[in-house]
């Protein structure tokens, strides 16, 4: 039956045959240890054989990974790709519904004008390098000029290099005009040939940066790749220059680049595993020979690593693309496989030493259940939600990573279960963690402290029956603890969650959009080298936008024209649109039917004469798809300015598209660029659909398996404020919420559920009667273990700092205030938040004296019960297989009536009334040099507890509880009925 308590609004339902579920296969697991052990690594090694399909099943397209898979960008590209057929016969850059095949080269002067006769003899030297390369494919000689794009049968030229060819040394004393510059006939944009000009009255006075473009044919990949591979020669890193600096590019740079970046974390993930394996070794060393749990650490770890490998060659196998997003999923893998370790070592530790190993993992399974089945759940459900997003990459990176987290939990009850059961029979045989040979309990006389270190273990508590309480849980029990639950520590708390909460709220109002292509590639990269020349020199005019009539229009009638030169003036008021610079045929075709005398009002004029038109103006030609006597849709283009930052490329689409779907007239714009734009118009909505549904089945989640509903709100707060904190705080570092902090933030909501689940699960688990108590019994449980994961974690991804990749970079700085921020609430936010809880929803803190110990009576009561039930038969059994009874010289009392509670000297003690009374039926016996507890059944089916305090010191009392009292166990949290002290001792 559900358990359900309004004054602590409690409920097991869900909870309490988890645990009792997970405690029978602890139990099963540790009969059969070998089974659960080797399996796991015969079905990793076989899911292993996955990654010889790794190099064909990686897909690292940039658009395809990293841009939304149904964007209106693409959309947009598949109209123009039907309507605007490429002729390349007629080359024109802005007309590609491509980014083209090119290659291209920044010249930068060393001095303040590039137009000097040293600088310019540079670049010429260099463009002929470029125009003579040559190689080989079999018995094809391939050429620049059998490759180039063309126009009229010429090469694309770049006309800056005409112009200096021109005028020579004279060209600084010549008046180049800026951005339109009037040669011969022609009139030359210099707007993306020369950067970084200097002007007056439109003419240059100086120019820092000439960019020349190498245009290549489509449709040729292959041969072209070659020809672009080969052009990355004529740029070595040493070249000697004397008046220029040069960086450069080619239209495959950026793709190949981001496909190199595997090479740098390969190792990263080698020195990270070592780094954990380091760490938790040293935190679970232990200075006893017996106890030490270095196998148990090592193995722990390599049991995250054998969910990764089985993860991956299962997703290999059936065929999902590797991305190399997925990448950092073992790092994330790594520190949660080795959070759920410290967890069950942690609750090991405090099982019986002296019970079977089986009982033990029972017990620790038990414990361990809900704690590491919530982290597992929320983690494995947050990024299966992370699947409805528009990114293949981010498809890709959760569908890979909930696996492998899926794994880790179930390596993480079998091989890592199992191997608790064969080092907990080594440690029952107390046989030594290295060696295997047994070793002493206790020191031999005589012996040196080094000896005693190395060669002496088994030690445990022998009040509890546990293994020793290791230093750091003393330290959050005796020090900690204690220190956060007082009042005016509990203030400064507040105070710093508020500075905490207003920073990051802050910081949410300055994050920026979208990722910046230029971050694809590594750091260090000749692309990045060109971007950030390209960035300097030439801002001043970005993509030149293509406007597109959709379907057939009546461009002859007078309203309609109206309608859409009205558009097209909203356009040109647009702040990033340049007004003077405007391309239209029918614009052009206008100006040619006023000159020839033609009425373009008229639909048979206006149709008749636009062949002839575009035949005399071929660019023109590809901006009409005229067919069948009828114009299925067109095209003219405008230029935009001063588009540098990612919100000015957002805001850019955002306001083209909206004046597009104002206009009257049914219009498109279009850039191949706007495809890796659109993510700004869907990376938000994504990021707060799936961070809104992710916390709602956190919630759901907590309240099947925290018994305390109330308490699983305080971990959606959690959630909420973690995610706040690491959003203002990822913007104040320089992170863009993009697709891959996308990701990562979506792990955060799994991360948060981490650190608070446990402390509140273990919050409200214990029976202690107040608020601070219980918060303070928490932390003794499950503070170290929660400190160990959140460093391990942290440990296990600083090494991606060092990375030169923009990717593994913010991997890192999100994962770090995930873990940081995770961190904080789960060791101090929440507990102190919880006392609060705790205070007003059952009032606990303010129990009277008659209701403490009503409530002590009712838990005595319940722990009599499981007491006589599952300890009664295991523990006399142990008693009395290594004994030795005490002589009899114990005095006879006179039948009388004794009290409820006995109190006794060593063999004899005054009741609280000055007699005596001992029950000699009862039997006295010590094993190692200490009393024992001993149970006895009357007629009445009650137990005689004699419960004796083991090590006592001088003064102190042996009590024994009689018929009319419940017996007390140390393992059922209720208070202990002291001795009383006002009795004096029989001399």
């Amino acid at each position: 039956m559900p358990v359900f308590n309004m004054a602590g609004c409690r409920t097991d339902c869900v909870e309490k045959p988890f645990s009792i579920g997970f405690q029978k296969f602890g139990r099963f697991v540790g009969r059969h240890p070998w089974w659960f052990f080797i399996c796991p690594l015969v079905i990793s090694t076989a899911l292993g054989t996955g990654f010889y399909y790794l190099e064909d099943m990686e897909a690292n397209n940039i658009e395809d990974q990293f841009t939304p898979v149904n964007g209106p960008a693409k959309l947009e590209r598949k109209f123009v790709e039907e309507n605007f057929p490429l002729n390349n016969s007629v080359y024109s850059n802005q007309r590609l519904y491509t980014m083209g095949e090119f290659a291209s080269f920044i010249a930068v002067s060393r001095d303040p004008n590039i137009f000097t006769d040293g600088a310019i003899k540079e670049i010429l030297s260099l463009d002929k390098k470029v125009r003579e390369i040559k190689l080989s494919r079999g018995h094809e000689q391939l050429t620049y000029e059998g490759l180039c794009a063309r126009k009229s049968n010429k090469c694309i030229p770049n006309k800056i290099l005409d112009i200096m060819n021109h005028y020579g040394s004279n060209i600084d004393q010549t008046e180049l005009t800026f951005p339109f510059f009037r040669f011969g006939f022609t009139t030359i944009f210099l707007g993306y040939s020369v950067g970084g000009v200097n002007v007056s009255s439109t003419v240059i006075k100086s120019a820092k940066a000439i960019r020349l473009f190498y245009c290549l044919k489509e449709g040729n990949r292959s041969t072209t790749d070659l020809w672009l591979n080969e052009f990355l020669k004529v740029f070595p890193s040493n070249q000697s220059l004397n008046f220029i600096t040069v960086t450069h590019s080619t239209s495959l740079s950026r793709q190949v680049e981001f496909e190199a970046n595997t090479r740098d974390v390969i190792p990263l993930f080698s020195i990270t595993y070592v780094i954990a394996i380091v760490f938790s070794i040293v935190s679970c060393l232990r200075f006893d020979c017996v106890r030490n749990k270095v196998w148990v650490a090592t193995f722990g770890v390599l049991s995250a690593g054998l969910a990764v490998l089985s993860a991956f060659g299962m997703m290999l196998h059936i065929g999902v693309p590797f991305v190399m997003t997925v990448a950092n999923s073992p790092f994330l893998i790594l520190g949660i496989g080795v959070d759920d370790m410290f967890i069950l070592i942690s609750c090991w530790q405090q099982t019986n030493v002296h019970a079977r190993v089986e009982d033990r993992l029972a017990d620790t399974y038990k414990e361990a259940a809900i704690s590491i089945t919530i982290t597992t759940l929320t983690d494995v459900l947050a990024f299966y939600i992370g699947l409805m997003t528009p990114f293949r990459s981010v498809q890709s990176f959760c569908l890979y990573t909930s696996t492998a987290i899926l794994f880790c939990f179930l390596y993480s009850i079998t091989f890592f279960g199992a191997f608790l059961v064969l080092n907990g029979r080594r440690e029952n045989s107390n046989k030594h963690w290295l060696t295997c040979k047994e070793v002493p309990e206790d020191c031999p006389v005589g012996h040196s402290k080094w000896y005693d270190l190395c060669c002496v273990g088994g030690a445990y508590d022998r009040h509890t029956g546990a293994e020793e309480v290791q230093p750091m849980n003393h330290f959050f029990k005796k020090h900690y603890g204690p220190f956060l639950v007082k009042p005016w520590t509990k203030v400064c708390v507040i105070l710093l969650y508020s500075v905490y909460l207003s920073i990051s709220i802050y910081g949410c109002f300055q994050i920026q959009e979208g990722i910046d292509l230029r971050n694809l590639a590594a750091d260090d990269s000749y692309v990045n080298r060109y971007y950030d020349d390209e960035k300097a020199y030439f801002y001043e005019y970005g993509p030149n936008i293509m406007v597109i009539i959709r379907g057939e229009f009546a461009y002859w009638e007078e309203k309609n024209m109206l309608d859409l030169e009205s558009c097209v003036e909203d356009f040109k008021n647009l702040s990033f649109i340049e007004k003077d610079i405007f391309t239209s045929w029918l614009k052009s075709y206008k100006y040619y039917g006023y000159h020839t005398n033609l009425n373009l009002s008229v639909e048979n004029v206006f149709k008749t004469n636009l062949s002839s038109f575009l035949r005399s103006y071929s660019d023109f030609k590809q901006d009409v798809n005229f067919t069948n006597n009828s114009i299925r849709a067109s095209r003219f283009f405008i230029q935009t300015v001063n588009i540098t930052t990612a919100i000015d490329e957002m805001n850019m689409l955002n306001n083209l598209r909206d004046t597009a779907r104002r206009c009257s007239v049914p219009l498109l714009v279009y850039h191949p660029v706007f495809i890796y734009h659109d993510q700004y118009a869907v990376i938000v909505s994504n990021t707060v659909q799936n961070i809104s549904v992710t916390t709602a089945v956190m919630l759901l989640i907590s309240l099947l398996l925290i018994p305390n509903p109330l308490c699983c709100l305080w971990v959606t707060f959690s959630i909420a404020s973690v995610i706040v904190g690491v959003t203002g705080f990822m913007a104040l570092w320089d992170v863009n919420l993009d697709t891959i902090s996308m990701i990562i933030l979506v792990v955060c909501i799994g991360f948060s559920v981490d650190f608070s689940a446990h402390i509140s699960y273990a919050f409200v688990s214990n029976k202690k009667p107040t608020a601070n108590e219980k918060a303070v019994e928490a932390l003794f449980h499950l503070g170290y273990p929660i400190l160990q994961g959140a460093l391990s974690t942290i440990l296990g991804v600083i090494v991606l700092s060092a990375s030169k990749n923009y990717i593994f970079r913010t991997f890192f700085k999100i994962m770090f205030l995930v873990i940081f921020f995770g961190l904080f609430h789960g060791i101090t936010f929440i507990p102190v938040f919880l006392t609060f809880f705790d205070f007003f929803s059952s009032n606990s803190g303010n129990v009277s004296p008659q209701e403490k110990r009503a409530l002590e009576n009712e838990a005595m009561t319940n722990c009599q019960l499981k007491n006589i039930q599952e300890k009664a038969i295991d523990h006399d059994k142990q008693i009395y297989d290594n004994h030795t009874f005490l002589p009899d010289n114990q005095q006879l009392f006179p039948t009388q009536a004794c009290p409820s509670v006995w109190t006794l000297t060593v063999n004899t003690h005054p009741t609280q009334s000055g007699q005596m009374c001992m029950a000699s039926t009862v039997p006295m016996f010590r094993v190692d040099s200490q009393t024992y507890e001993v149970q006895m059944y009357t007629a009445s089916n009650d137990a005689v507890t004699v419960n004796c305090n083991q090590n006592l010191g001088a003064g102190e009392h042996h009590c024994v509880i009689g018929n009319n009292q419940p017996p007390v166990s140390q393992e059922c949290n209720a208070p202990f009925i002291n001795c009383s002290d006002s009795a004096d001792p029989v001399p």
